[in-house]
Parts: structure tokens; sequence; C-alpha cells
């Protein structure tokens, strides 16, 4: 069950609401546990046992660190929890890329491959165990006190808006109106706004642009035009699709009383690969400065061991966004190699123009995405060669007929979305600006639901990591 799906929008969560509004509010805790390991049972419910076990590892974990006298000893469980979440990450996530990578090894040189079956990567499993991560770390450095209200941790943990592709929500976040939130009409349809504007980003824009995304990045030789088509749709739909199930995250919380914070602020109009990176999946971003970037010491030891923890931290980002191949990895260092090269060219006090600089962003982002979307290493060389004229400059037949009108419109409003972001409408015509910011959400949430009714709802794209 996805958001943006005919059973999501007229069975769970009309119900779900029903029962969330009737049940008292102490108890309110209690029913949104309740609701999330269903919705997150809808899709796997062999998996929900993993994802209450690592829930109960953290919330213990965290109480003997809270009750641990000795400071080593605190580190300790917090170590050893990181541990065995990181063990079921590697072990779901890295085994079949690690074992295809050997079998390949051996088949290549003549020898028997090992026996191996595919195992399932389980949905939610890496927000899962980044949420567990940072609670224990900010429990260790008494950011934040442990929860000892199991049933509370454990709505934080499972809170269905957020698990399945994010946003990273810290409990220091939540901490508060985990134990106490009150509901109101104007959150409640604040939450209804942003909600419609992310299902109509993920529906209209997003999953029209998949079907071209789809056919350009499967092309064997690409030309000049059919490598930037499937580039530069590509680039509007992982924007469109995982801004605009960000957007319907934080609109869920909202109608629920909670406070998320912003995963997304119009990184394509970054001035620099820092400035993209301070923009796009905030939460991620900030998540891999303080527990991995800080934790691996930052800047703090000189320029040689800035830029390697700089590289570190980005190839382990990218690593951790994949395991059906090294692609990921790949795109986490050039993104690495990136950062590197721009805080060289900055504290040597040089500069460019402003739309010198966005432009030469915007290129080094689309290349990347480019590795980040290919199904292997050699599809991304050859989309690569298309990109830079080596396979000619022509347009295949099958890309001119997806060209359709609706698409070109559709790249066109993503563009427009992107360029000019969304602002506060002034009054017009006596209607005040609530009265139009909402009038507009509603009716292309409405057009997005008939668009819905007429195809198979399509996964978020992060669903895959």
């Amino acid at each position: 069950m996805v958001f943006a799906s005919l059973e999501f929008l007229t069975l769970f969560l009309p119900l779900f609401f029903a029962f969330y509004l009737l049940t008292p509010q102490r108890f309110r805790n209690h029913t949104l546990l309740v609701g999330s390991w269903i919705f997150y049972a809808w899709w796997t419910p062999k998996f929900l046992i993993l994802i209450i076990a690592l829930t109960l590892l953290a919330w213990g974990a965290a109480i003997l660190i809270d009750k641990t006298s000795d400071e080593k000893w605190k580190t300790r469980w917090m170590a050893w929890a990181i541990i065995l979440n990181l063990a079921s990450l590697v072990w779901y996530k890295y085994t079949n890329m690690l074992v295809g990578t050997l079998n390949e090894f051996l088949t290549g040189h003549q020898m028997q491959p090992v026996p191996w079956e595919h195992v399932m990567l389980p949905i939610a499993l890496s927000f899962t165990v980044l949420h567990a991560i940072s609670y224990l770390v900010d429990v260790r450095r008494k950011v934040v006190p442990a929860q000892y209200d199991v049933l509370a941790f454990s709505a934080y943990m499972a809170m269905f808006p957020h698990l399945i592709a994010g946003p990273i929500v810290r409990y220091k976040v939540i901490d508060k109106e985990l134990r106490e939130r009150v509901f109101s009409m104007e959150k409640f349809s604040l939450g209804v706004r942003r909600f419609m504007i992310g299902f109509s980003m993920k529906v209209l824009i997003a999953d029209t642009l998949a079907p071209v995304v789809s056919l350009c990045f499967g092309l064997k030789n690409p030309g000049f035009w059919d490598a930037w088509i499937g580039c530069i749709a590509y680039t509007f739909q992982l924007y469109f699709d995982f801004a605009g199930y960000s957007a319907m995250a934080i609109g869920l919380g909202l109608m629920l009383g909670f406070h998320f914070e912003e995963n997304f602020n119009n990184p394509y109009l970054a001035v620099s690969i820092q400035d993209f990176w301070r923009r796009w999946h905030q939460t991620l971003s900030s998540w891999l400065r303080d527990y991995l970037y800080i934790s691996l010491g930052g800047n703090r030891y000189g320029i040689t061991r800035t830029y390697i923890n700089l590289m570190l931290t980005m190839a382990i980002g990218g690593l951790w966004h994949g395991g059906d191949n090294w692609n990921y990895l790949i795109w986490g260092i050039i993104q690495g190699t990136a950062l590197c090269c721009d805080r060289a060219f900055t504290q040597r006090g040089l500069s460019m123009p402003d739309y010198a600089s966005r432009a030469l962003t915007m290129l080094t982002v689309m290349l990347a995405w480019t590795v980040f979307r290919a199904s292997g290493f050699d599809s991304a060389l050859g989309m690569w060669a298309g990109q830079f004229g080596l396979n000619g400059f022509g347009i295949q037949d099958e890309v001119i007929l997806a060209l359709r009108p609706m698409i070109l419109l559709t790249f066109a409003i993503g563009l427009c979305c992107v360029v000019y972001p969304a602002t506060a409408i002034a009054k017009r015509g006596g209607l005040g600006v609530m009265q139009w910011s909402m009038l507009w959400p509603v009716l292309t949430f409405a057009y997005g639901v008939v668009v819905l009714a007429g195809q198979k709802a399509i996964p978020f794209l992060y669903f895959q990591f």
C-alpha cells in the first residue's frame, strides 16, 4: 500500500483517522502504533517481526545506557546495539550484491559459483536503522532522555507517515509531541493541504515522466538527445517523487499533531554542490553530518583528514542507498569528489558568477543522477557516452513517440515548479491567501485521483532504499 493509491485514500486513511480521533488523548500513541503496524504488515507481514525486534533492541539499549553509571559501559551498550542494527542492514541489503560480485569473479575464472538464494530486502529497514542509530547516539550524548514507555517509543519507530521512505525524524524533534499533542482543525487543514500537494507532485509529474525515464535508460546505444531527455526526465521524476512523498509524510504528520522537519528546499536552485546538499534530502544530509562526518572527525584534524572524511561520508551515504549493484557507491564517490573540489575552490577565495555556478552544479548533479538511475555500471557508461555525444546526436524513433503532448506539458510544468518555486499568493478578486492556496491543491488532487483511478499505483522511488 502506497500513499498514492486508492486503497490508502479510500480505505486505510479514513478508517485510521476515524479510530484515531475517537481515541482518548492518552491512548492515541497506541492507536498510532497499531495502525502503523497494520500499514507495514499490508506490505510484508513476515518482516514486521524484524521491525519490532529492532525497535525493542533500541529501546532496551537506551535504557541500559541511561541506567549504567560507568561511561565505558554506556558506550559499549550503544556500540553493540548499533552493530546489531547495522548487521541486519548488511545482511538484507548487501549480501546479494557481495555474493553476486563473488560469483562473477568465480565464473570469470572458470570456478563454480557459490549456491545462493536471493535475500529479500524488508521495506523500511534502512530508515528504521537510521532512526535507531540517531536515537541511541543522542541518548548516549545526553541530547535526549531515554524513553521508558515502550509503546510510545514503538509508535515513534513505526509511525507510518515516515516509516517507509522518510523524512528521517529524529526522536528529539517529536519527543514532546509523543507525550502530549493537541489536535486542531488548523493543523489538520494545513496537513491536508501539504498531503494534496505532495500527491499531485507524485501522480501528475513524477509518474507521468516514469515511462520516458524507463525507455531512455533501457536503450542500448542512446544518442545525445536520447540520453539527455532520459536524464532530464529522471532529474524531475526523482525530485517530484521523493519531494512529493516527503510533503505527503509531513502533511500526515501535521494531521496527527506532529511537526516533521522539512526535507527539500528547492535543491535545483543551488549555487554549489555544498548548497545542493543543504537543500536536497535535508534530513539525511544532516544525519550524515551529525552521526557520521562529525564522528569521523569532521574538519577538526586538518585539510587532508577533512577531505578523507567528506569522501568516506558521501561514499557510505551512497552505499546506504542500495545493495543491488555498485552504482550507488560510485554515485557517492562522485558526490564526495565534487564536495572536496568545491571546498578547495572556495577556501582559496575563488568564485564564479551565480549563473555559471548554478549551471555547473546542475551538470554535476545530473551526470551523477545518471549513474544513480542506471541498472548497472555498463548502462551508466552507455548513458554517459550518449550525453557526451559519443553515440551520435540522433534521437531514436521510440523516444520521439514517447514524447506525447502530455509528457511535454509535464516537462514544462516541472521546469516551472523548479525554477519558480511556489510562493504565497496575494489577495485576488476578493479571495484571501488561504482560500487561493487551498483551492489549487484541491483541484490538482481531484484530477490526480482521477488519473490514479485509471492506472496502477506506482511505488515511490525511495521505497527501494
